[in-house]
């Protein structure tokens, strides 16, 4: 067989999603106008369900393609799993709010599917300018996504500050990279790693490469100092899209993250990175805890709260150990059904007008009105809030643990820290729903899929998620060891 067919076949995520968002597209244009976005959507969702299954038949350990410019291995296939399921979610939670605000355009799915593209080939990269490709990919449908509600200001106005940071941090990545390409002539990150460890005296201008490197990269996991878009974004953005933004890329961005520093750059230059992410993620942890607190928004809250939790999922990865990465992976995979469940809900809430709910207000008297809905908002919360015995209190376990057993007592001891002033505002929101008298009566608006997956995910983030515990342990370990091949 021709290379380049093995690659492709290798590749299958890949293939599959870029043949199925052509074919969407066509459908979509070609189908009846009332009936396009179901259709579409529908069809999107098969799509990223067969991309998930070529998964099963991918082979075993590490396999490049494109001439090394790809990766397969167990740390890309898991990733690939969540960001699939993630926008496979993110599909469906849209069809309601799309059906009833006028924005319901075939083109959602599509620019959807054509953004996890991009976050998939992101996972796999093994090279930077592979790594770049899949970053602008990924990123320009995201553009359009936020301003996706053509008739709110504020959708336009997160759709073009999210374009314009998110171009500046774009461009000083790719500088990065350049200064990389520079000093050790190669953008193939196992090749980097080579010239890495052969350099017997630091050399600053891969220092300066890394740094730029990072700052790209932290823009697009919304951590400090590179946060600033993210409240704005989210609050302007319809929900369905930040419900979006808040898992997927969330998960593809620390994968890259995670691949390039730990493949590209180990031995000696590990311990300047280091340095750099332990102020990032003591930055995020404080910023996120300490900011939310005067949020009256909900969607506000939500993104301060996913900045703090990009701190702690940083803290697993600051070690640059499997055990760190493990308990990065086990953190991203918690954190991506904690924060879907909460936007679900959400969604799934109306004013007596119709209009969606928007400040924290709006929750007041939720367990009389909505119980199951405030109980499913209330585990999301305790368990955000990292609270035993739910789920959400094992992935910061791990990633402190991770941090301890590689000597950064004092990183861990301030992300506990940020921890309890982070559950200040998650337990202030369960206070309003079942201690403050309803405002106005909320209604219920949405599929009966949105309410069959707040279910399975208030379900995985209870006491009885931690079934699934040993298993994604054990998965979490496989994907991380792919990292640090003997």
């Amino acid at each position: 067989m021709h290379p380049i067919f093995t690659s492709i076949a290798i590749a299958g995520p890949e293939t599959v999603l870029t043949l199925g968002s052509l074919a969407a597209l066509m459908l979509g244009t070609f189908s009846g106008k009332g009936k396009a976005l179901t259709v579409t959507s529908l069809f999107a969702v098969a799509i990223l369900a067969l991309a998930g299954f070529t998964l099963l038949d991918a082979p075993a350990g590490i396999t490049r393609a494109f001439d090394g410019l790809y990766v397969a291995d167990d740390f890309s296939a898991f990733l690939k799993v969540i960001i699939l399921a993630a926008a496979a979610a993110s599909v469906l939670l849209a069809l309601p709010w799309l059906n009833e605000s006028g924005s319901g355009r075939f083109e959602y799915p599509v620019l959807l599917l054509l953004a996890t593209l991009g976050m998939t080939i992101m996972v796999s990269a093994n090279d930077l300018l592979t790594l770049y490709v899949g970053l602008e990919l990924a990123a320009l449908p995201s553009y359009v996504l936020a301003a996706f509600h053509r008739q709110d200001d504020r959708s336009a106005e997160a759709g073009l500050k999210y374009f314009v940071l998110g171009a500046l941090a774009s461009g000083i990545l790719l500088y990065g990279v350049t200064l990389i390409y520079g000093f050790s002539g190669s953008t193939q990150l196992d090749v980097i790693a080579g010239v890495v460890s052969g350099q017997t005296e630091r050399s600053i201008g891969l220092l300066f490469g890394i740094v730029f490197i990072l700052s790209g990269l932290a823009f697009k996991v919304s951590a400090v100092p590179f946060h600033m878009w993210t409240p704005d974004v989210y609050e302007g953005a319809p929900t369905p899209v930040a419900a979006f933004f808040s898992a997927a890329p969330k998960a593809a961005a620390l994968g890259l993250l995670a691949r390039v520093l730990v493949v590209a750059f180990p031995g000696k230059i590990a311990a300047d990175w280091q340095q750099i992410l332990i102020f990032i993620a003591i930055a995020s942890m404080v910023l996120g805890a300490v900011a939310a607190v005067a949020q009256t928004n909900i969607k506000r809250l939500l993104a301060y709260s996913s900045i703090a939790n990009i701190g702690f999922a940083l803290v697993g990865l600051t070690p640059g150990t499997p055990a760190g990465i493990s308990a990065l992976l086990f953190y991203v995979t918690v954190y991506v059904a904690m924060t879907l469940g909460s936007f679900l809900v959400v969604l799934q809430l109306r004013r007596p007008d119709g209009s969606p709910v928007e400040t924290m207000a709006d929750f007041a008297g939720l367990s009389k009105t909505q119980p199951k809905l405030a109980a499913a908002l209330a585990i999301f919360m305790f368990s955000l809030a990292g609270i035993p015995p739910l789920l959400g209190f094992w992935p910061k376990f791990a990633v402190f643990q991770a941090a301890i057993a590689s000597g950064l007592i004092a990183l861990a001891l301030i992300g506990f820290v940020a921890s309890v002033i982070a559950a200040f505002y998650y337990l202030r929101l369960i206070k309003i729903m079942y201690f403050d008298e309803p405002a106005v009566p909320l209604a219920t608006e949405g599929s009966a899929v949105n309410g069959a997956m707040i279910a399975a995910c208030a379900l995985f983030c209870s006491p009885i998620g931690m079934l699934a515990i040993s298993p994604l342990v054990a998965a979490t370990a496989r994907a991380a060891a792919a990292l640090f091949p003997a």
